[in-house]
Formats: structure tokens, sequence, C-alpha cells
């Protein structure tokens, strides 16, 4: 029972701490393009302010584009939960492993789609398609980048494979660089940032995530918000804590937790730094070089997959 409070109050930190990890990457963004920077807190009170707002429907709006927000935020946190944050030996771990993590995101992905097309304009129908075609070009670089971890650990239970990377200590596996690269990618495309879509933008030629959540507001519209920066923390959680799991706990103690929060508090301020100077020395890509980038993104962890078998298989 203690493991899976831990697993739970895990979840929660996953769930509360997401607003603050986007309004960091905002700030920090703001400094570097020399314009006024909002507060770390100013996440949280455009939620707020959109929770207290009414909603209002289209009038033809079906059961699909009202419940949609409500399967949106669950599925997000179902997917949150699946990952390691603090703790190494995740509770959940037992009954849910990195497929059931894709397949998560992907049920998120095929509701917003849904209450796109449900009001059935030309924005949503045309955010919709674009989702798709990019959700099934990633899907498969994601899948193929973690199960070049798990052929190394022989598991595909992320906190297994996260014990065997800290268990075989500071190795340089160019399996895991290929992985890491590939997956890195997967994740720009995926929570719709630079180059790949611009979440700060609502023109008609770029606009990809921004088009199918037009006609929401109030409590819907926030909790979309939300679990867009709850699945922004998912990625950058998975590449810290896979790739790079030092610092997180092992022993369910005070003291190993206290190093695991500072651990991954600094991970991820360190990938927001590194999020922000790519998009900022990088443009917005026009939709069909997209295929071309997400290719790519395929192609290195391919390569992952191939190395591994070569240089550490023997094969």
């Amino acid at each position: 029972m203690t493991a899976w409070l831990l697993g739970v109050l895990q979840t929660l930190l996953f769930v509360v701490s997401a607003p603050l990890l986007a309004g960091w990457i905002k700030r920090v963004k703001c400094h570097m393009q020399n314009r006024a920077a909002p507060a770390l807190w100013q996440p949280y009170r455009d939620l707020a302010k959109l929770l207290r707002k009414r909603v209002v429907l289209a009038e033809h709006a079906s059961w699909v584009f009202r419940a949609t927000p409500f399967i949106v935020f669950g599925a997000t946190i179902l997917a949150a939960a699946v990952v390691p944050l603090v703790l190494a030996q995740h509770p959940a771990a037992a009954v849910a492993d990195v497929i059931v993590l894709v397949g998560f995101l992907a049920l998120a992905r095929f509701f917003t789609a849904l209450a796109g097309m449900d009001i059935g304009t030309a924005f949503g129908g045309m955010g919709s398609s674009r989702e798709m075609m990019i959700g099934a070009l990633a899907e498969p670089v994601m899948l193929m980048a973690v199960f070049t971890l798990s052929m190394t650990a022989s598991t595909t239970n992320l906190s297994e494979a996260v014990g065997y990377t800290l268990n075989g200590g500071l190795v340089l596996r160019p399996s895991f660089v290929f992985a890491l690269l590939g997956l890195m990618m997967v994740a720009v495309a995926e929570t719709g940032r630079i180059p790949v879509d611009n979440p700060a933008t609502h023109l008609e030629l770029t606009m990809v995530h921004e088009a199918m959540i037009l006609e929401y507001s109030g409590r819907h519209l926030a909790l979309i918000e939300w679990a867009a920066q709850i699945k922004l923390m998912v990625y950058m959680v998975l590449i810290a804590n896979i790739f790079l799991p030092w610092g997180i706990a092992t022993e369910l103690t005070a003291q190993a937790a206290a190093l695991g929060v500072t651990a991954i508090g600094a991970k991820l301020a360190l990938l927001g730094v590194l999020l922000i100077l790519w998009e900022t020395v990088m443009a917005k890509m026009r939709l069909f070089r997209v295929p071309q980038f997400l290719g790519f993104a395929f192609l290195l962890s391919l390569l992952g997959m191939l190395t591994h078998v070569v240089l550490e298989t023997g094969g």
C-alpha cells in the first residue's frame, strides 16, 4: 500500500508540476528573444481563469465534442502514471509498460482529432488530418527508439529499463545515442513545437494542434491545455530518466526522494533550455517537409537498433 500511495503522489506531482515546466520554458524563451518574460506561475493563472469561465458549445456539438476534454485529460494522466518520475520502482510498472504508454497517448490523439472534425469547421478538419498524419509517422519512431533500449535491457518495462541503465553505470552506447536523438525529434513533433508546429500561432497555414481546439472554451479548453503541458513533461521525463537516470530514487527514504526531486528538476530545467535553443535556431518548416523530418528520426532510431545488434549482441 505504501508503494501505491507513493505512485499516486508521484502522479499528482507530475500533474501539478507540468504547468510550472511550461512556465519555465516560456520564461526562458522570452529572455532569449529579448522580450518581457511572464512569471513562472503564469500557466497556473491561465488555467485558473479558464476553469472559472463558462463553456460555450457549438449548436451541433455531439457527445464526442463534450467528452473529449475529459478523455484527453484522463488518458494523459494515465500516461504520466506509467512513467517513473522520482522513484525508479514505479508500482504501476507491473501492469503497464511502454506499449501501454503509447496506447494512452494515441487514445488522446484519436479523440482530439474526432473533436476537431465533429463541429464541421474547415480549421478543425484541417488540423485533424494533419495531426493524424504526424501521429502515424511519429509513433513508429517512438516505439523503435524505446525498443532499442528494451533490447538492451531485455524488457519493455520502464522501471526495469531505468534500473538496468543505473546498474550498468556510465557507459557510452552508440545505440542509445541514436535512439535518444530519434526520441527527441519525436518529442518535438508530438508536442507541437517548432519546427513541426508552433503553439503560439493561429495562422491557417501553420497551425496543427491549435486548429483542432479552436472551438473549445472555459474548463474544456483548460483541460486540453493542461493535458498538452503534461504530455510535454511526459516526453521530457522519458528522455531524462531513461537515458540519463542518475539521481532517481531507488529506495523509499526521504533523503532518496529529495535527491530524486532535485535531480529530475535540474534535468527538466536543462532540457527546457535545450528545447528553447533548438526553437531559437530553427525556423517553422512547411507541412510537406514534416514527413522528411520524421523519416530522418525513424532512420536514427533504426540505426540505434541495428547498432545494438551489431556491436552489443555480436550479430
